[in-house]
């Protein structure tokens, strides 16, 4: 089947157009912002302490749809207007009167969990506006029979061959679940832009994907040169990516389904310890590369948090290391070297790294390093079921992908896996923020490619954890020494 990608403003039609007033209500419902230049407060609790209204915005509680998001044993109203005016009696005024004393309709005390805001007449004017048109709007999107899915994929450079590939396991996943009805009545359309070779043209691309094109979520976008903007875009946006990024700084808004580099070099390291019986003082951490630098730290951080305890982090420069185990972070081409200046000098410690950072070099190493390289694997044959087994194959022959690609298949099938979920759960009345929560909502996933995904709030890796496999020389031939397990976050 051929996609049509369309690059034309898309929704306007069903956009809900709102007055400048009523813009300015959904501002200070959304972020408890003024258009004044005063600072808005609210009264918190019995004692009535006072704070920033935009610290406790209306949607923080009620949610960006109005609807009410559970907190403890606190369920806040739905804020419907329809609601609101037949069955509770509220009027502009009264409605007023809640917000800011906490006194409903009937002359009964609202719950003291909810702030008592101070607004100016023209604050409290806005926001009865906008609550009066709150149940009308939709996110960006969403539309009756559509429902729009955007990414970035690069045409030409050295990733288009990998971004070919996600394309077409995105493309051939949207028209299995089109040719079923959709989900929920809506066809899904995907967006698809080309981010460039630079940050620039990568944030100009993914501002025209979120207020242009009207995406309703991400999907599995390549990017890396948007790694250090991308959480921050994403959380002006309030828009929720699904899919693996390199280094996604842990935002909120982004689901990996697969487990970070951190997180499979820990699972290497206790290996190490618990299994080769490497000491642990005897781990290094060694990268190559200044952008790797940080994420080093944050492995020998996590190493220190397991009770192991790793020298400093040393950057490659072409010379050997010391360390019993070195754990690396760099390119599959610094990966050869650093093994070409250990043997040079004589060494032969264990070598662990990501498969996904460093197997395209392991063809070049000698026969000494056989059984000394161990890989993480978020996946292995093994773990794929019979329906995996077959959804891949499908997958392979109909868009004629190469069987050796299949890891980046499964991880992407994986991320439109959990969209699909996601959205199904939801319902017909899909926003950003029920996505979110639907997201986060995920446990046990089957995806027949991976060990179950799970989430959970504050977790946003669906495993956490890979497996440990040796590569025997020459071959390479890979061997399965140790199976995928979770890794602790804590000790």
């Amino acid at each position: 089947m051929t996609f049509t990608f369309s690059i034309a403003f898309h929704g306007s039609a069903l956009a809900l157009e709102l007055t400048p007033g009523e813009q300015a209500g959904k501002r200070l419902y959304r972020e408890g912002l003024s258009t004044s230049d005063a600072q808005l407060t609210a009264r918190v609790g019995a004692s009535g302490m006072s704070v920033p209204a935009s610290v406790l915005p209306c949607a923080g509680c009620h949610g960006t749809d109005g609807r009410g998001r559970p907190e403890g044993n606190v369920r806040p109203p739905s804020l419907d207007w329809q609601r609101l005016a037949q069955g509770k009696a509220y009027t502009d005024a009264n409605l007023a009167r809640a917000i800011q004393h906490g006194i409903d309709p009937a002359g009964n005390r609202l719950d003291p969990a909810m702030p008592r805001f101070e607004l100016t007449l023209a604050d409290q004017r806005n926001l009865t506006a906008y609550l009066k048109r709150l149940g009308e709007e939709r996110d960006p999107g969403v539309e009756q029979s559509v429902l729009r899915l955007g990414t970035l994929l690069p045409a030409s450079g050295p990733l288009a061959g990998a971004a070919h590939v996600v394309r077409a396991v995105l493309e051939d996943a949207i028209a299995q679940l089109n040719q079923n009805g959709g989900i929920h009545g809506r066809r899904l359309e995907l967006v698809v832009l080309d981010p460039g070779d630079n940050p620039a043209s990568a944030e100009q691309a993914l501002s025209r994907l979120l207020d242009q094109e009207q995406a309703f979520a991400l999907i599995a976008p390549m990017a890396p040169m948007l790694d250090q903007r991308l959480a921050t875009l994403l959380e002006q946006h309030r828009v929720p990516l699904v899919g693996s990024t390199p280094r996604n700084g842990g935002s909120l808004q982004i689901f990996d389904p697969m487990p970070d580099l951190a997180t499979q070099l820990l699972s290497l390291a206790l290996h190490a310890r618990d299994v080769l019986a490497v000491p642990a003082d005897g781990l290094r951490v060694v990268y190559a590369g200044d952008e790797q630098a940080p994420l080093a730290e944050q492995v020998r951080e996590r190493l220190q948090q397991q009770g192991l305890a790793p020298a400093p982090v040393q950057a490659f420069d072409g010379q050997p290391v010391d360390g019993e185990g070195i754990l690396f972070l760099g390119r599959a081409q610094s990966f050869t070297e650093l093994a070409q200046a250990l043997q040079a000098a004589g060494r032969h410690p264990y070598l662990f790294a990501a498969s996904s950072q460093v197997a395209g070099g392991l063809v070049k190493l000698p026969a000494q390093w056989s059984q000394r390289v161990l890989l993480a694997y978020p996946f292995v044959p093994g773990d794929w079921t019979a329906q995996g087994q077959a959804t891949l194959a499908g997958l392979q022959q109909r868009q004629h992908l190469d069987p050796r690609q299949a890891s980046l298949q499964v991880s992407t099938l994986c991320a439109m896996r959990l969209l699909t979920e996601a959205l199904k759960q939801i319902g017909r009345d899909a926003s950003r923020e029920r996505l979110m929560a639907a997201l986060e909502g995920l446990y046990d996933v089957d995806t027949g490619l991976t060990p179950a995904l799970n989430f959970g709030p504050g977790r946003r890796q669906g495993m956490a954890g890979a497996h440990v496999v040796a590569v025997e020389l020459p071959g390479p031939r890979f061997t399965a020494v140790a199976p995928y397990r979770p890794v602790p976050v804590n000790p």
